[in-house]
């Protein structure tokens, strides 16, 4: 039995054909980055445009004063966020304001930031968002979705969710 190879060069084999085009809009961002980096701190420097960035910012960290920030303007109590950061509320307090709080923390800061951005996508209003995700609901089995937020998996639930009321899919 004879076996034959081709070899092809990436050019060759890879064609314009292929080629997938993504729409111009971040996943998650569209037309509401403003809102995200305003949760964030505010600073233009925080404005991400893409991914990548956003990657970035969870990684450089944030400091106790932005967290602070973000919880007033999702109006979530420290304890809540304390909760959802996976810290203790008294741990949190012992930090300075300008003291750059860890990367873990920072990830968590950025996933809050990013479902109430895209709360507000979904429900046209930040504060009607926020509303919603303080109410139990019956999707989450009569938990308010802001409970669901200490693990990675209620982020997902409450991401889902958003999708299915966007889209008019109602449990």
């Amino acid at each position: 039995m004879v076996h034959k190879f081709v070899f092809m060069s990436y050019k060759e084999k890879h064609t314009d054909s292929l080629k997938v085009n993504e729409p111009a809009m971040i996943y998650g961002l569209s037309g509401s980055s403003n809102l995200f980096y305003n949760l964030l701190g505010g600073s233009k420097s925080l404005t991400p445009s893409n991914d990548f960035d956003i990657i970035n910012l969870a990684r450089q960290g944030f400091s106790k004063k932005t967290l602070l920030s973000l919880a007033n303007k999702i109006s979530i109590t420290l304890q809540e966020l304390a909760n959802i950061i996976h810290i203790s509320e008294r741990t949190l307090q012992r930090y300075d304001d300008d003291a750059i709080i860890k990367t873990e923390y920072a990830e968590k800061a950025v996933e809050l930031a990013r479902l109430y951005t895209r709360g507000e996508e979904v429900f046209g209003s930040l504060d009607k968002f926020k509303l919603w995700a303080k109410y139990p609901n019956f999707v989450f089995n009569g938990e308010a979705p802001i409970s669901l937020l200490d693990t990675s998996a209620g982020f997902d639930m409450v991401f889902k969710e958003l999708g299915r009321i966007e889209h008019g899919i109602f449990a």
